[in-house]
């Protein structure tokens, strides 16, 4: 579902046109600065954002997803985030998680749920401690000790994660420091912030901003993505941090702040919605028939979509000129709702899912689209919105297999040609001198 927030898109679109009118005339070559800010959602959220952006990659003309002003990623989204301002295009991370082809990086989900033995131990070892302070009360005490003080004495004996997100940040490290790609924030072409909160104060740090630049992508993101009960607090300079959709569920104010004229928002999980016609549901069909976790799956959706429609009513208002534009899963996508919030099996289905959502989107809201993607220099491809049975395997190329000297050349002249497009045209060298040089 694409959430449209241009209040006044119209006034916003003339006031662009004249900019680029005048930017032209004089031979400045001016572009239009767009923003994406990617939210959380576990394994199967990312799956569903890399479908949805792979869409927007091969249905908007003009639209580099590898070259915009601005990213932030939250949790799973930082890890999309990350990889496209190092200039992974989402062909490339298709090939790495879906289809398993990556001439580039070898995924493999067992990475990301291998059990925190350490965690496990460094536990166990309180245990006889704890007991004996218990038994000692218990003996000499007993009118103050209680059966209800146990959870409370031997909470800490539960691990703060199931999983081992040190091989995480392992994994980031590697794809991010090969290939002519980086792992700090300071070298990369675009802005990127990767968003974590402090699990004792509450506050949310933005990684990559100021103060906070100097700390590796790779450890950014494995603290964004820390879900608490899933994987562990991440130490960073003796503070703690967590999931970052703790706080905000995509953080586009990093992204509106910076004064873009065009923000990109995925956003993974809405509640779902089985009644949509208003009828009532069946007592054995509703949510509260499968128990608890469609229970808590279904408040925790609702929860951070209200959470982001407050903030994107209010950034329509305190940003009125730049254009928004999210986009959302289906509400009554029933596979997408009861799939495995942590299941990696899937993720070529979701993917899939997400990729003929988003197709669909764009092709039902076309025609609101079309003025205000103009506005930015950008337009839909029709080809590819009129194929109805186009799969997201479709548009892949073969991997290219390049050593790591030719993957470095291919990415400089990349720059080159990149550099050259964007300059003015009164500033380039005529024809035939180029070609001299």
């Amino acid at each position: 579902m694409l959430s449209l927030h241009v209040a006044q898109h119209r006034a916003a679109q003339q006031r662009t046109n004249r900019k680029r009118s005048a930017s032209a005339s004089a031979g400045t070559g001016t572009a239009p600065k767009i923003g994406l800010a990617i939210a959380g959602g576990g394994p199967i959220g990312g799956m569903y954002e890399l479908g949805a952006l792979r869409a927007l990659d091969e249905a908007i003309e003009g639209l580099d997803l590898t070259r915009l002003d601005c990213y932030v990623g939250v949790s799973s989204g930082a890890f999309l985030a990350a990889g496209l301002a190092n200039r992974m295009d989402t062909a490339e991370m298709c090939r790495i998680f879906i289809t398993g082809d990556s001439a580039d990086v070898e995924f493999r989900p067992e990475t990301f749920m291998r059990p925190a033995f350490l965690e496990y131990l460094k536990r166990a070892t309180s245990f006889p401690r704890l007991a004996a302070e218990w038994w000692r009360e218990l003996l000499f005490s007993p009118l103050e000790a209680r059966w209800s003080d146990l959870i409370t004495r031997f909470g800490g004996l539960i691990p703060n994660g199931l999983f081992d997100n040190a091989q995480v940040e392992r994994f980031l490290r590697e794809v991010f420091t090969r290939r002519g790609r980086s792992n700090d924030f300071r070298e990369l072409g675009a802005k990127l912030y990767v968003v974590a909160v402090d699990i004792d104060s509450g506050d949310a740090v933005r990684f990559g901003g100021e103060d906070w630049n100097d700390v590796p992508i790779s450890q950014a993101v494995q603290a964004s993505a820390a879900l608490p009960g899933l994987y562990p607090p991440v130490q960073i300079r003796g503070r703690h941090f967590v999931d970052g959709a703790l706080r905000r569920t995509m953080h586009a104010s990093v992204v509106l702040e910076r004064g873009v004229d065009l923000l990109i928002g995925i956003n993974p999980l809405v509640p779902f919605n089985q009644n949509h016609g208003g009828a009532p549901v069946a007592e054995d069909n509703s949510l509260a028939a499968g128990g608890l976790p469609a229970v808590l799956s279904q408040t925790f959706r609702t929860l951070l979509q209200s959470r982001m429609q407050v903030g994107l009513a209010r950034y329509a208002q305190q940003y009125p000129d730049i254009d928004q534009l999210v986009f959302e899963p289906n509400a009554e996508d029933r596979e997408l709702f009861f799939t495995n919030a942590f299941s990696f099996s899937a993720r070529q289905r979701i993917c899939e899912i997400a990729y003929r959502n988003t197709l669909a989107d764009l092709r039902k809201r076309a025609e609101a689209l079309a003025p205000v993607l103009a506005a930015h220099g950008l337009r839909l491809r029709e080809e590819v919105l009129a194929d109805g049975e186009r799969s997201i395997l479709d548009g892949l190329s073969k991997p290219q297999r390049d050593t790591e000297t030719t993957a470095r050349l291919r990415r400089a002249l990349d720059d080159v040609d990149h550099l050259m497009a964007a300059a003015p045209r009164s500033k380039r060298a005529p024809r035939r001198q180029r070609q001299a040089g």
